[in-house]
């Protein structure tokens, strides 16, 4: 039997967005910054709204009031997948790739903790669980910190909260400081100690066979995971490194839609798919099923509170992110963000996402 709150339909869809500036410079083998932006959605049904958001420019959340509003309003709340394809026609000749469709995952995660809501259920109980909770690894480690603060990062998720997985950023200066990487590597090795799993992710800064140096000379070191070592655009390059290294090699995080992850999942151990990007909880899991289709397992790439529910959601979940920008950005903003300690996070028991937007503190970075 339905409950009588589903059978209202979407009333509106409204957008801000928070810039929060960060707490120490960041960068990575490709990039640097010193603010993250939240792009929120809120999606109103009467007795209930919906919570989502992305992490992008805050034009997103003119996107979102100004063309995905329009093509979801009226839709039956209870009916997420046909709102989501009325979105994906409607920034058509915007070009979902980018900032419409990390817009349109916004609405989407919005509209289906709008629908756990109605339901008075949580979203992972909505979904239905593989698991009941999903490990998460660290994730920092960026290129600008000097050795203490790498050590105080590292071993505050390894030895204070006990997550048996950290990552740093490698690839430096679009992989022209090898000699660097290689010794922060071994830093971080020494910090996390023997037993915890040590990642690193280049972004794309490495050309293939760099990157197969690269892991060479940190084979022992025992690296877990490479991720993107060369740009995702290299699909022949990813597909060379996965097969010369021992590392997992794992890429995926900038996928939009399902034929970005289809072309994506034969050439990586494990794919990679960020719902902030890919089109919310919808294309989240379309994603997990492409990987599965594969033989690959998928792991959630950043925006670690959005992520518990969805990761429960599919049996080849390998973790999430625990990545410190987001963790900082989502403790800042919501009540109710999951906790890691001793290496996993268990979703919410509360309706929907389980978090609710502080305003008060939220409005002194509010951008838009």
């Amino acid at each position: 039997m339905i409950a009588t709150g589903l059978d209202g339909r979407v009333r509106g869809v409204t957008a801000r967005a928070y810039t929060i500036p960060a707490d120490a410079p960041e960068g990575d083998g490709t990039l640097a910054w010193n603010q993250t932006t939240l792009v929120l959605a809120e999606a109103d049904g009467g007795d209930a709204t919906g919570l989502g958001w992305t992490y992008a420019p805050p034009a997103a959340a003119s996107v979102i009031t100004g063309t995905l509003a329009d093509a979801v309003t009226g839709l039956p709340a209870a009916d997420v997948p046909a709102a989501n394809a009325a979105m994906v026609r409607a920034v058509r000749n915007a070009g979902r790739p980018g900032i419409a469709g990390y817009a349109l995952s916004a609405v989407d995660c919005a509209l289906w903790d709008l629908k756990a809501r109605l339901l008075g259920v949580p979203l992972a109980t909505l979904l239905g669980s593989a698991r009941d909770t999903v490990p998460v690894y660290g994730s920092g480690g960026f290129t600008p910190y000097d050795a203490d603060r790498t050590r105080r990062q590292l071993a505050g998720w390894v030895h204070d909260q006990g997550i048996p997985r950290a990552k740093i950023k490698v690839g430096e200066e679009w992989g022209t400081r090898e000699g660097r990487d290689l010794t922060r590597m071994r830093l971080a090795r020494d910090v996390i100690g023997g037993d915890a799993e040590l990642y690193v992710d280049a972004n794309g800064g490495y050309t293939a066979k760099q990157a197969v140096r690269v892991a060479s000379a940190a084979a022992d070191l025992d690296v877990r995971w490479f991720e993107e070592p060369v740009t995702s655009d290299d699909l022949d390059g990813l597909a060379l490194v996965r097969d010369r290294v021992p590392a997992d090699v794992a890429a995926g995080e900038y996928g939009c839609d399902p034929a970005y992850f289809r072309r994506m999942a034969p050439v990586v151990d494990c794919l990679q798919a960020d719902a902030t990007r890919c089109g919310g909880v919808t294309g989240w899991l379309a994603a997990a099923t492409l990987a599965a289709a594969h033989h690959r397992d998928i792991s959630a790439h950043c925006a670690p509170t959005l992520h518990a529910p969805v990761g429960c959601a599919a049996p080849n979940t390998r973790h999430l992110e625990w990545f410190h920008d987001h963790v900082r950005v989502e403790g800042l903003l919501f009540d109710g963000v999951p906790d890691p300690g001793g290496g996993s996070v268990r979703p919410s028991e509360e309706p929907g996402f389980g978090v609710e937007l502080r305003a008060g503190d939220a409005e002194p970075y509010r951008v838009r």
